[in-house]
Order: C-alpha cells, then sequence, then structure tokens
C-alpha cells in the first residue's frame, strides 16, 4: 500500500529543474494527500519558476515516479518558491553563474532587435557589447542570428571556443566574452536545421556555455518576428530590448513589429537606435540624410521609449595587425557615439 512516507521519499530525490537542487533541499514538496481506496496521489510542489516547459517535463517525471512506486493515478499542483526560499539558493551552484537561465541569476540580458535585416542591428550589437565592457562592465554577447550570423566576422575573431570539462568557454575579445552558431559549422556552410534543433542550440549557448559573473549578456537576435526570435523571447525569464531602426519611415514602422512581439511577451524596450542616420562629409562637414529623416524619434514615441542615439554611416578605422572590421576605436567619431548609448543604458538599468 502506497503511503506518504513512500511518496515524501520518492519527490525528495527530485530534482528543481531551475536550481538543480532536490525539492528536500529547496523544500518544494508542499503537500501530499493519498486516497487509499483509489490508490490515487495527490501532491502540490514549489518551484523556481512555473508556467514553462520545463514544468511540464518536471510534471511527466513526477507522475512517472510515483506509478513506479504504485500509484495508479496522480494528481499534481505547482506553486512558486517565495522569494525567501530562492534567495537562499542565489549563487551557489548551477543556480548562479552557471544557469543563465534560472531565475536567481543576476545577468541583465539586453536583446538587441529589428524589424527587417540590413539595418545594422548586429553593428550595434557588437559596438554596444564593447562599449560597456569599455565602461568596465561584465559583458557577454551572443550571436542568436542563427541563420545570419556575423558577429565572429565583425569583431575579427579567429579562434574557436574550447570544451572544458562539461562546459564550453567562450572567445573574449575586446572584454566581450562571445557564443555563435558560426563557431560550430564549417566557413559559409548554410545553416539547415529546422526549429526544435535551433531552439535546443539556442538552450545550450545559455547553459553549457561557462559565461561566468556577467552584468549584461547581449544577444544578437534574427531580424524580424519569426521562430527563432520568438523562441529566444520565450525562453528567457526576462529581458531589455533594444530597437534598431533606420531613419527610414517604412523601416521605423517594419521595426514597430519587433517593438510589439517584446511587448507581447514582456520585454521591457528600454531604447531605439537609429542607424545610418545621416552622411557627413569629411571635407565640408555637411550633411546628407542618405535614408531619410525622422524614423527614430517616430519609433521611439510609438514605443513609448527614448531615443538613445543617432549612428551616422561611417567607416571604423581598420588596423590591418588587429583586425576587426566591424568595430570603432574608443577615440572614434562613432566609438564615441556608442560610449554614450552605453552609457544611458546603464543608467537607465541601475
Amino acid at each position: 500500500m502506497l503511503t506518504e512516507q513512500t511518496v515524501q521519499a520518492v519527490l525528495q530525490e527530485i530534482k528543481d529543474p531551475f536550481l538543480h537542487k532536490t525539492l528536500e533541499e529547496t523544500n518544494g514538496i508542499l503537500e501530499i494527500k493519498v486516497k487509499e481506496e483509489k490508490n490515487h496521489v495527490s501532491v502540490k510542489v514549489a518551484i523556481a519558476k512555473t508556467g514553462t516547459g520545463e514544468q511540464l517535463q518536471l510534471q511527466q517525471q513526477i507522475v512517472n515516479e510515483l506509478k513506479k512506486a504504485g500509484a495508479d493515478s496522480v494528481g499534481i499542483r505547482f506553486a512558486d518558491l517565495p522569494e525567501e526560499e530562492l534567495e537562499k539558493h542565489r549563487g551557489s551552484g548551477q543556480g548562479g553563474s552557471g544557469d543563465l537561465l534560472s531565475p536567481t541569476s543576476k545577468t541583465t540580458f539586453i536583446a538587441i532587435a529589428s524589424g527587417k535585416g540590413g539595418v545594422g542591428k548586429s553593428t550595434v550589437s557588437v559596438n554596444m557589447a564593447v562599449s560597456l565592457a569599455r565602461l568596465g562592465k561584465k559583458v557577454g554577447l551572443v550571436d542568436a542570428d542563427i541563420y545570419g550570423f556575423s558577429v565572429p566576422d565583425m569583431m575579427g575573431i579567429t579562434k574557436r571556443p574550447v570544451v572544458r570539462g562539461e562546459k564550453i568557454i567562450p572567445v573574449e575579445r575586446y572584454g566581450v566574452k562571445v557564443i555563435s552558431m558560426g563557431f560550430f559549422v564549417e566557413d559559409n556552410a548554410p545553416v539547415i536545421w529546422r526549429g526544435p534543433m535551433l531552439g535546443k542550440m539556442l538552450t545550450n549557448f545559455f547553459q553549457d556555455v561557462e559565461w561566468g559573473d556577467l552584468d549584461y549578456l547581449l544577444l544578437d537576435l534574427p531580424p524580424g518576428t519569426g521562430d527563432v526570435a520568438l523562441d529566444v523571447h520565450t525562453m528567457l525569464p526576462s529581458s531589455k530590448e533594444i530597437i534598431v531602426t533606420t531613419p527610414h519611415p517604412t523601416a521605423a514602422f517594419v521595426a514597430a513589429r519587433a517593438g510589439a512581439m517584446a511587448l507581447s511577451t514582456e520585454h521591457e524596450i528600454i531604447g531605439v537606435v537609429e542607424n545610418m542616420s545621416y552622411y557627413e562629409s569629411k571635407k565640408t562637414g555637411e550633411k546628407e540624410y542618405v535614408f531619410g529623416q525622422g524614423g527614430g524619434e517616430k519609433l521611439a514615441d510609438e514605443l513609448r521609449t527614448d531615443l538613445l542615439g543617432q549612428v551616422p554611416l561611417r567607416q571604423p578605422d581598420w588596423d590591418e595587425h588587429d583586425f576587426a572590421p566591424s568595430v570603432y576605436g574608443e577615440d572614434h567619431q562613432i566609438g564615441q557615439i556608442y560610449l554614450e548609448m552605453a552609457k544611458r543604458v546603464v543608467n537607465k538599468l541601475s
């Protein structure tokens, strides 16, 4: 006959999927009831985060284990662990810096998104990451544009990540720790994976990479509102978001869709970056508004956020001995613009 003590013994060995500690360690077993006449078990369990795919997997695991122990039917209710319980586990085990998706993680996610391709979203991602590092922040950058990865080339990264134990060690350049699909495919090979495989790869980027303690993890999202972008939005416990557009009104209109997607997934939009705002002649100093005017301001107003900055068209200074074709130097005019934007981001988030 199944008893409450038997059920307790089964449950206390099962691990919280986010804290990676047993339900006994997290005080997550809230209630156990056994109806002997029907051989039915009813339990209430508290975990770090409810309403997720991990909860569904945990539910199935509990059902299977209790049926193995002799239950004919199982009923499960879930609750969120109280904040004071979560505090006990912050910074310890994989619930700390080892698992960025854990609700105990203190890393701030900043997703860089755009409504369409070709607006310089990856350039903004790279230079915002480098600028935050120049401000003394601990920064990571995930090239989440799975099909159109470009970050390693833009930053002049030629090394590949190494594996230490069961963890991938990201490549570091300009003080930024970087991981990208580009590290794991042959040069210029097409990525032909389907959605579920890509989702698993993104999960690996968060959970299987040794990021260490990060202040900010930036994500260069794919353009638009497709499956990969949606996966990232739903995967993150919470995230801030920066929307990139050009000054053209149509580009701003399309970018508004990415902003609407962020809001629908409860991500906070912290600003808009208007890229390719104008071209300034070196000879005359005259500004030419090649792609029109006003798109960034219009988009910021529509999304009820701030225009973080306007970035003009200008090539970075190339150094053949330290080649990074898309990174602006700290003393470069546009490098200074990115530094000011990074300061605004830090002020907003502090």
